[in-house]
């Protein structure tokens, strides 16, 4: 079985840690190791380093190589030109159609954290085996939800196909990208919905033969020109239309969260509401409910009195927020462009 993970994302959401030379997945924003490092290291040692591969950025395929050492250098994979995730995994697909065309391959993410690794493992090693004895399928991995989001993509599900070494695999049903907030707490409610992680497990054949069928424009450049490939998300292209006899879900709580941005990333590693999460020298009085973190080891970050705030100290830019206004981060950035400020993106 194959693993590849992704890395090539910019992460404003995460800015102004997350930068265009330096993106999310390659700081230290959970203990002393990038999220690419942890999604990277829990395959092991199920996964050997050789079936181990990385597609990301030709920007960063150095970052990738030092802090994935002990993976083969033609494993980390640069992707001529940044593209939306259509034309990235249909690359990826193709360079392992080549040599293994009906092998188990597995899709993740490298800025996500996944708590329970465990479990996570006999996921995978099932939904592999599912997948050697029917090539022709893709099995989707949903986390229980904990709440009801409506900044996540949700998988609808219905009763349990079949078992394989001892875990579920439900029939599927569709998908809904980010509902509204009333449509959430139904799907929360309803049990027969989960959080789309973006984690699959299914054939390089079988994923080229979806391209092929649903998104033509994508495949017939696979090998001619990557540059003119249209932008274009891999969910809208190819999983939208996918045949829901085609394919399983796994719906488990394996501690997942995506903490590619500020507030996700409190929730992930909060164990209360009102806890305060820290990195770097700070100190705080009378404070509940906030993310502070400095990057300045020279200098303490004091606060007194904060609530719902978001504080991140880096050499250039110190930004204050209110945790639930850090999704303008995104657009404050994005008008910082031709501006004197476009050096800091």
């Amino acid at each position: 079985m194959k693993a590849v993970i992704f890395a090539g994302g910019v992460g404003t959401r995460l800015w102004p840690l997350s930068r265009k030379k330096s993106p999310k997945q390659f700081g230290k924003i959970i203990g002393e190791k990038s999220t690419l490092q942890l999604a990277t290291e829990r395959l092991l040692p199920e996964f050997k380093p050789e079936n181990i591969y990385v597609s990301t950025g030709m920007l960063y395929k150095k970052i990738v190589a030092q802090q994935l050492d002990f993976l083969p250098e033609e494993n980390i994979v640069g992707e001529p030109e940044k593209k939306d995730v259509g034309p990235a995994v249909a690359l990826m697909m193709d360079m392992l159609y080549r040599q293994f065309p009906d092998e188990p391959v597995v899709i993740l993410w490298s800025d996500h954290l996944v708590k329970n690794e465990k479990k996570f493992k006999k996921i995978l090693s099932a939904a592999g085996n599912l997948i050697e004895k029917d090539k022709e399928k893709i099995v989707f991995i949903g986390q229980k939800p904990r709440f009801a989001s409506d900044n996540l993509g949700w998988i609808e599900t219905n009763e349990i196909e079949k078992k394989v070494d001892g875990v579920a695999f439900h029939r599927f049903v569709g998908f809904k990208y980010k509902p509204d907030k009333e449509q959430a707490e139904k799907f929360f409610s309803d049990h027969h919905h989960c959080w789309n992680l973006g984690y699959f497990v299914s054939t390089p054949r079988f994923i080229l033969s979806l391209y092929r069928k649903f998104a033509p424009q994508i495949y017939k450049l696979i090998n001619k020109d990557y540059r003119q490939m249209p932008e274009i998300n891999f969910d809208n292209s190819v999983l939208e239309h996918i045949d829901p006899q085609c394919a399983y879900v796994v719906i488990d709580d394996i501690g997942w969260s995506d903490v590619g941005a500020w507030e996700a990333l409190k929730e992930a590693l909060e164990k209360n509401h009102d806890d305060n999460i820290t990195k770097g020298p700070v100190y705080l009085k009378d404070s509940v409910d906030n993310l502070i973190y400095n990057f300045n080891d020279t200098k303490l970050l004091v606060g007194v009195d904060l609530e719902n705030l978001l504080v991140v100290n880096t050499p250039d830019v110190l930004l204050i927020s209110k945790k639930t206004s850090v999704a303008k981060i995104k657009k404050i950035v994005e008008s910082f462009s031709g501006t004197e400020h476009e050096k800091l993106t």
